[in-house]
């Protein structure tokens, strides 16, 4: 399925988690909603954490409170946005008859590695996941951590043959980045180039700005 060329808005369902690296997440959210896309965002406790640890950004942690105040941040997310909590278990993420098209986990904790691994759906974000897995959709996990340890390597291969994408979050050298921003875009344009939604934040390899690399 190419989302990108749907008829419709793609509806993509997208996860913060506590990992570090929540730039990651930010900065893909912005694009999901400049694409433009329907985005259910969901959030859990440890990432608003590393939010107010890695960023200066001061979000409020009621759901509500937060998506105003990430409609203020990004505009173009008005009446595009929804926001989940941890235990909205109403939420239509959580339900097959209402699956998105893919899902993006990111950044995504070994935690919530292995309980979307063992079908723990434990919280929403971890039954959406389980609903997008079972429907047959696209999820990506953009894991976060280092050095991986071998019960990490099975619960990722454990998705990876049941149709997950595993994506760590480890960014190419190969277009000269100059910033820590240029980092962030690069794993954020490989994220829109697997749900095939259009991205300028990187050329394709041996496209315009790669010649001489």
């Amino acid at each position: 399925m190419k989302i990108g060329t749907q008829a419709t808005e793609p509806h993509i369902a997208l996860a913060w988690t506590g990992a570090s690296g929540i730039q990651y997440g930010v900065r893909l959210l912005e694009c999901l909603l400049a694409s433009p896309c329907r985005v259910s965002l969901m959030v859990s406790k440890p990432a608003q954490v590393v939010i107010g640890t890695e960023t200066d950004l001061a979000l409020p942690a009621r759901t509500a409170d937060l998506r105003r105040a990430l409609v203020e941040m990004f505009p173009q997310g008005e009446g595009r946005l929804s926001v989940y909590g941890r235990d909205e278990w109403t939420a239509p993420v959580a339900s097959g008859s209402a699956v998105p098209d893919a899902m993006v986990v990111c950044p995504c904790t070994t935690a919530t590695v292995s309980a979307v691994a063992t079908g723990a759906s434990r919280s929403l974000i971890e039954r959406a996941a389980d609903v997008v897995l079972k429907e047959r959709r696209q999820l990506l996990l953009v894991v976060r951590e280092t050095p991986f340890s071998a019960i990490h390597l099975e619960n990722m291969l454990r998705l990876a043959r049941s149709g997950a994408v595993i994506m760590p979050a480890s960014p190419g050298f190969y277009h000269r980045p100059e910033t820590v921003a240029d980092l962030v875009d690069f794993i954020v344009a490989r994220i829109m180039d697997h749900l095939r939604i259009g991205q300028t934040l990187l050329p394709a390899w041996g496209g315009s700005g790669t010649e001489a690399l």
